[in-house]
């Protein structure tokens, strides 16, 4: 198998396994005591938090061990927002922020009914405006967060601009570097980061909040002596070592890995748009992170297409709404305003090897020609048909109660019964219509006249 869904969790770094095997021999204890294993439990987290600290760029005491990521940036955010009450209880963030940052912010934190979220658009590849950002700070705004790097499409977005203008309003900034750390260090001025370690080849189960001093923050619910009262109980101390240790192993190797990588992902965004027909690569093609690559394919169910791969020994992730774990698009590509249907992420780990990106660009074509043969997909719609003697000026297509890519493979299907300037009405209630509609229209050369409920007008212009 080619594991390529480092994004999700990367593979144990061996560095990991040998700390970790060391740590469960010395690390047992409880690393308050004041006897002989206690005390070398206790340079064993001491030793971890200075690598850790180093790395994020903070000092050893602004950085707390979490049993996850998720946990980090829940806490993160309620302590911050409890430690300026007094300011207000609004929460800018950008509209594509990990799960676990956008339900944090819109639910019950504090008193009475929440914090306001104010959610900041991004651009078609995904990076929010400074500008924009800034012009939604307002004098009650008692946190901004921003994620350093997208988990779906890579994008690196522009902290270093945005920590700057929440600094000037005077607002804490909250930066997820879950998908970034293990790259570099975050820059800007920012004021919290959360991160987690199976990101990078460390084990699960460990999380990194960074808080800076002079930040307001009340850590919330019962608190111990431990991680300064910030997270309660006894951590996994072996863990936490292997952690530390994982993460300053692959900052070493970072730049050369990371240009050695960059080189495979070029390829992958070049090749696939030349070898699959109607295929939209999103992200930004520049400021992106190293290792990752993200593609829709039109007229593509894509749990069937994340399946065949996987039948041709392929691991890859997809933020599709055509999976069976969710219904509608990712939040990501929806804020995007990209193609959703047969969307798949790649990203490699460290090692990854050209021959098996070769073997991937030489099966791809296969799988997705299969699954669009499958579902009925004639190659007269992929390539726009051609116009009936007797075409109507006008047709509906009615595919109501079905799912993508469905409504897209009709109204494909019939374009061409229409003269250039009729248009097709699709009748459709799938969420995912209102990307792949407009996509397929600026795809296919034809005008997207909008949507008014569940009808969407194409014209065709070609």
């Amino acid at each position: 198998m080619a594991y390529f869904d480092s994004a999700s969790s990367a593979p144990l770094h061996p560095v990991a396994h040998e700390a970790l095997r060391a740590a469960l021999d010395d690390g047992w204890a409880d690393p308050a005591r004041l006897y002989r294993e206690g005390r070398r439990a206790r340079l064993l987290l001491d030793a971890a938090r200075e690598a850790a600290a180093e790395a994020v760029g903070c000092r050893p005491d602004e950085l707390f061990f979490t049993p996850s990521g998720t946990y980090a940036v829940h806490s993160g955010m309620a302590g911050s927002l409890a430690g300026r009450r007094r300011v207000g209880a609004h929460v800018v963030v950008s509209a594509v922020e990990h799960s676990s940052v956008l339900h944090a912010a819109h639910s019950r934190v504090g008193e009475g009914d929440g914090p306001a979220v104010t959610e900041v658009p991004v651009d078609r590849t995904g990076a929010v405006s400074p500008q924009t950002y800034a012009a939604a700070l307002r004098p009650d705004t008692a946190l901004a967060c921003l994620q350093s790097a997208n988990h779906e499409v890579g994008t690196v977005q522009p902290v270093g601009a945005v920590a700057e203008a929440c600094r000037a309003a005077g607002v804490p900034l909250l930066v997820d570097a879950a998908q970034s750390l293990g790259w570099g260090p975050v820059d800007g001025a920012w004021s919290l980061l959360t991160a987690s370690a199976h990101k990078w080849g460390g084990p699960a189960g460990v999380g990194l909040l960074a808080v800076r001093k002079g930040v307001r923050f009340a850590p919330q619910g019962p608190v111990d002596e431990r991680e300064s009262g910030r997270v309660p109980g006894f951590g996994n101390l072996p863990a936490i070592v292997a952690a530390a240790a994982s993460l300053r192993a692959v900052r070493s190797e970072a730049e050369r890995e990371a240009a050695r990588l960059r080189v495979l992902v070029d390829r992958i965004r070049a090749r696939v748009p030349e070898l699959v027909p109607d295929v939209e690569v999103v992200g930004d093609p520049v400021r992106r992170l190293p290792h990752l690559v993200t593609f829709s394919c039109l007229y593509v169910d894509g749990e069937t297409l994340l399946h065949e791969l996987d039948r041709a020994e392929f691991s890859v992730s997809s933020g599709s709404s055509c999976t069976s774990s969710t219904l509608t698009p990712s939040h990501v590509l929806r804020a995007m305003g990209v193609l959703s249907e047969g969307n798949v992420r790649i990203s490699l780990p460290s090692g990854t090897e050209e021959a098996e990106v070769e073997r991937f660009l030489e099966v791809l074509p296969g799988v997705v020609a299969g699954v669009r043969a499958r579902l009925g997909v004639p190659a007269a719609a992929r390539e726009g048909g051609a116009t009936a003697p007797d075409a109507a000026a006008s047709l509906v297509v009615d595919a109501l109660g079905k799912l993508c890519p469905i409504p897209v493979i009709e109204l494909a299907k019939v374009i061409g019964d229409v003269p250039v300037g009729g248009t097709v009405t699709v009748l459709s209630d799938d969420e995912a219509a209102r990307l792949d509609i407009p996509a397929w229209c600026e795809m296919r050369g034809h005008e997207y006249g909008g949507r008014n409920g569940t009808a969407f007008l194409v014209r065709r212009l070609a």
